[in-house]
């Protein structure tokens, strides 16, 4: 069939108020990556030799703990965790909480949470022990379950200015895009129900926390290839490569419109469902992750102390 339907203007031209800031985000990942690779090519041979080869190496002034790079990355280090130790703080000092967005807060939170072990990995080219090693593996499990705790934020359906959502506003948000979807007469009830395969509430409310993390976590990374089956589906009659195997947009803007529709819908749907679920998590998630959080800065405070006191700064 041909696909030929046209939206109201106003449905298609709203300015996406998170653009810049994902540009920002992916320019900061990118700059990361970018001085992280810079730093394992230069140091590779240096980082892999035994103690004794890394003493008669060139690189050793440089790259040592206590070096002129070793130590500037571990001066870099201790100011990302204080930028990171900023976010907890901005929900107790109000004035820090007033100033921009939480959801963009929490994503660079989560970005110098990721950076900052790389940052203090080559600091320590590569060599644990003490309390230093201590702290380390310390911060690594708390970078982890970060990462963990971020995706089961993601999970609780908020609004554009990142306030959380009730069971009732999400679910009226949700009526709202499935009324839309449904008047664009595009995909049927069928093509949407493809991209949910979710168990009933009654089924969810059994399963552990554990259970539930796992569920969402597959569907999650099976959802992608549903969308993909869904934009080969309905893209199939205009005979064209790209569109036969749905890569990518295709140059239907109405029916990239319906399937971005449907997939916000599908995406507020499993959210409501796992709602409950997802509370539950990430109350139990802090409670697991503030006291990791907080030995590291005490360990961590030991550790400079202590390197202050001996005159290796």
């Amino acid at each position: 069939m041909s696909i030929n339907l046209t939206l109201p203007t106003t449905a298609t031209s709203l300015a996406d108020p998170h653009r810049m800031h994902r540009f920002r985000l992916r320019l900061a990942y990118l700059l990361a990556s970018a001085g992280t690779m810079a730093l394992l090519v230069y140091g590779l041979a240096y980082y892999w030799s035994s103690p004794a080869e890394r003493a008669l190496s060139p690189k050793h002034p440089y790259l040592k703990p206590s070096g002129v790079i070793g130590l500037r990355l571990g001066m870099f280090g201790v100011l990302l965790f204080f930028v990171i130790y900023l976010y907890p703080l901005r929900k107790k000092w109000g004035w820090l909480g007033r100033q921009g967005n939480s959801r963009r807060w929490l994503d660079f939170h989560v970005l110098l949470g990721l950076l900052a072990p790389v940052v203090i990995t080559f600091h320590s080219s590569f060599k644990f022990s003490g309390i230093a090693g201590v702290a380390y593996w310390i911060m690594i499990v708390v970078a982890l379950s970060g990462v963990v705790g971020r995706y089961i934020y993601a999970q609780i359906p908020r609004s554009l200015n990142s306030a959380e959502l009730s069971l009732q506003e999400a679910q009226e948000q949700s009526q709202r895009i499935a009324t839309q979807l449904k008047n664009t007469g595009i995909l049927s009830v069928r093509d949407i129900d493809g991209l949910l395969r979710l168990p009933d509430m009654k089924h969810v409310q059994s399963i552990s926390l554990i259970g539930v993390l796992w569920r969402m976590l597959l569907f999650d990374i099976g959802f992608p290839l549903r969308v993909w089956r869904l934009r080969q589906k309905m893209l199939w009659s205009q005979r064209k490569w790209w569109s036969l195997v749905g890569l990518g947009r295709g140059q239907n803007g109405v029916l990239e419109r319906a399937i971005s529709m449907a997939r916000e819908q599908t995406l507020l749907s499993k959210r409501i469902l796992f709602l409950s679920k997802s509370h539950q998590m990430l109350h139990l998630w802090h409670i697991i992750h503030r006291p990791f959080s907080y030995s590291f800065a005490v360990l961590a405070s030991i550790h400079i102390v202590l390197m202050l006191m001996l005159g290796y700064y």
